[in-house]
């Protein structure tokens, strides 16, 4: 992949007719040591987020040994890739053929849950296999996140702890217990009542537990849209995991997705027409912005040119290059009054559901993808002003302390 120093350098540079994915490994290390260094537990990356191989890498450099897949394709990308790895299939429901492949081909021992009818599968497929580790997927409130996911997984607290003394008694190795509070969740408290609910259902069924998996949720900013600290999260779910029945002999694990590759990655996007308040863009929900798009929310944006414009900033309805009506943004996008045919609208915020939701709908490519070195402007893994100026602090008396060493 070509490198710049930021995304302004692709307007000096012969771009191709379709979008331009921009890459930042860097901060998906950023937020991997961030994960590494603050959560209590094992952290498994949640590869639907973005399966790319800079993503993949970035991550493994960095520590972050762990994978959540949801697919036969993700489970031999990720073997493939890291034949060490450990490799969680977290999908509740998978074909007979994806649970045999990834048991027999890929090593995956680890499988999530939420039926007796899939623990049948899974112990069928897999030969009665002993060496599992089954995790019951639980259904819960997805109040407090943006994209709630609760409606189409999950068994419910008042059937779980059948569910869980089944598995139980299949299982010589481990059980666990996992949950996902929903996507882009904006309420530490939520993983608490998940975690309340959990346990009660543990102590209901009656059985051991050596997983509790807090699953993914773990935000990242948006415009009008800035969560708490996200140590705040991981406060909030190591107090709860002491106050749980298991804790004394339970792991505790998490599947960030966003939050690890969110800031990573942006999209360079060409105006075709503007139509007074409306922008036709190279790029849309078939492409890279299906997030941009269908979600309502509101994602950063910058005009790039050479010289800045001076225009006040508008709202701005985004269409996307297809011929089908879908493909238009569901939340205008805040620009220069200025934009004309030809600008260039760099989008940010989309290492997470970017690329990896893109499609070739209509003939149209989801674009060359280039590494930048720049870094985006809110991060949750920025430290804290205190922080900073501690570590500016300790920059210049390691200077001074060289410069004492040179003139003695």
């Amino acid at each position: 992949m070509d490198r710049v120093h930021s995304s302004f350098d692709l307007l000096s540079h012969n771009l191709p007719e379709g979008p331009v994915v921009m890459a930042r490994p860097h901060c998906v290390a950023q937020a991997a040591q961030w994960f590494k260094t603050n959560f209590p537990g094992e952290v498994l990356y949640a590869v639907k987020a973005n399966p790319a191989p800079w993503v993949l890498d970035a991550l493994w450099a960095n520590g972050v040994k762990g994978f959540d897949v949801a697919s036969e394709a993700e489970c031999e990308l990720v073997a493939t890739r890291f034949p060490e790895a450990q490799i969680a299939f977290m999908h509740p429901v998978k074909s007979r053929r994806a649970i045999s492949r990834a048991y027999r081909d890929f090593g995956v021992k680890t499988f999530a849950l939420d039926s007796e009818e899939e623990l049948e599968k899974i112990l069928q497929e897999t030969g009665g296999a002993k060496d599992l580790t089954l995790v019951v997927r639980f259904a819960v409130s997805g109040d407090g996140s943006a994209y709630p996911l609760a409606r189409k997984f999950g068994v419910t607290p008042d059937e779980a702890p059948a569910l869980m003394r089944r598995a139980r008694a299949v299982s010589e190795e481990m059980l666990g217990v996992s949950f996902h509070v929903g996507s882009q969740c904006m309420r530490p408290d939520a993983f608490r009542q998940a975690m309340e609910m959990t346990n009660r259902a543990i102590v209901k069924a009656g059985v051991l537990v050596d997983v509790v998996d807090v699953g993914g949720g773990f935000p990242a900013i948006y415009p009008g849209m800035t969560p708490p600290p996200m140590i705040d999260f991981v406060r909030t779910i190591a107090t709860q995991f002491e106050n749980m029945f298991v804790a004394q002999n339970a792991q505790l694990w998490a599947e960030p997705g966003r939050a690890l590759v969110a800031e990573a990655g942006s999209v360079v996007t060409r105006v075709e027409l503007r139509k007074g308040d409306a922008l036709y863009l190279n790029d849309g929900a078939f492409g890279n912005l299906f997030d941009a798009t269908h979600l309502n929310w509101a994602f950063p944006a910058q005009l790039l040119r050479k010289e800045p414009s001076r225009g006040k900033l508008m709202p701005f309805r985004l269409y996307g290059p297809t011929c089908d009506s879908m493909d238009a943004a569901s939340a205008p996008l805040m620009l220069p009054c200025d934009v004309q045919e030809g600008d260039l609208i760099e989008i940010g915020q989309l290492g997470a559901y970017g690329a990896a939701l893109a499609t070739q709908f209509n003939g149209f490519q989801t674009g060359e993808t280039v590494v930048a070195l720049d870094s985006p402007g809110a991060s949750m893994f920025a430290p804290a002003p205190a922080q900073r100026a501690a570590a500016q602090s300790a920059r210049v008396r390691s200077i001074k302390r060289h410069i004492k060493r040179v003139t003695e």
